[in-house]
């Protein structure tokens, strides 16, 4: 089973030096949340998903470590992208929430500053953290992008060998905190890309007044080169992309059938 560690990894020093595990960081996406942002990638996730683009984040004792204020000071140096774009900063990983009290101070630190804040996850929150931090850090969350990878809880496990039970109870949570949330489906020929799974996803998130939207994404084999050169086997490699007619067929079922923004 994954997980080897715990299940909130951060060091605990004190508020504005507090230090996380930190992957890497990016300036400048546009894909990563609304306008220009700042995109933090924490170090560590306890999925192990076939496709992932991201396999140099798993482990969480790699990495650089970053306090709180330092990164605030990278942030800084992005503002005005941020003011003219109506942007801000995304966390994301890994996953973020494995770093749930680091990613909350962060995010104080920078709603003092008034910059945007949005929190990039797969919803594997521990049953800890909806007793102490979780809704610390939504509070100071201006847009949460979920990933749901997968409903069918066969698929899922065999999709990325953790369950889906706590990514639909985060699911959930967001909506009774009416908390503004976009979904983000990876659609892998084989793997997500059964209609009656994506209905069955639809019917989930159907009542959810907080969806702001649906992000279709087309699977891609580009984070290939990051599982060789870790000396792994890439389990997807002779996985095509989706065409865009069936991109194209979700969108339009997701829009007619649900009323769902749905950005391809």
């Amino acid at each position: 089973m994954p997980v080897p560690f715990s299940e909130i990894n951060f060091i605990d020093i004190d508020q504005e030096h507090m230090l996380g595990h930190v992957h890497s960081l990016v300036a400048g996406s546009v894909v990563d949340g609304p306008g220009i942002r700042y995109v933090i990638f924490l170090q560590g996730c306890q999925f192990r998903c076939q496709y992932c683009h991201n396999r140099d984040t798993w482990d969480m004792r790699e990495g650089k470590l970053y306090s709180v204020a330092e990164l605030v000071d990278e942030t800084l140096k992005y503002t005005r992208f941020f003011d003219r774009s109506h942007g801000g900063v995304t966390v994301t990983g890994g996953e973020a929430l494995l770093q749930a009290t680091y990613v909350d101070l962060l995010f104080k630190q920078l709603h003092k500053m008034d910059i945007h804040t949005c929190l990039d996850t797969n919803g594997y929150a521990s049953p800890q953290l909806y007793r102490g931090v979780l809704d610390s850090l939504l509070d100071n969350t201006d847009l949460v992008l979920l990933d749901i990878k997968q409903m069918d809880p066969k698929k899922h496990l065999a999709l990325t060998e953790v369950d889906n039970e706590r990514t639909l109870t985060f699911a959930k949570h967001l909506a009774e905190r009416e908390q503004t949330t976009r979904i983000r489906y990876v659609v892998v020929p084989g793997f997500t890309d059964d209609l009656d799974d994506i209905r069955q996803m639809a019917d989930f998130i159907a009542p959810m007044k907080n969806i702001e939207r649906v992000e279709l994404l087309p699977y891609h084999a580009m984070g290939e080169h990051k599982w060789q050169d870790l000396g792994f086997d890439y389990p997807l490699k002779d996985v095509p992309s989706p065409t865009a007619e069936k991109m194209q067929q979700i969108k339009s079922m997701l829009e007619i059938q649900y009323g769902f923004r749905v950005l391809l």
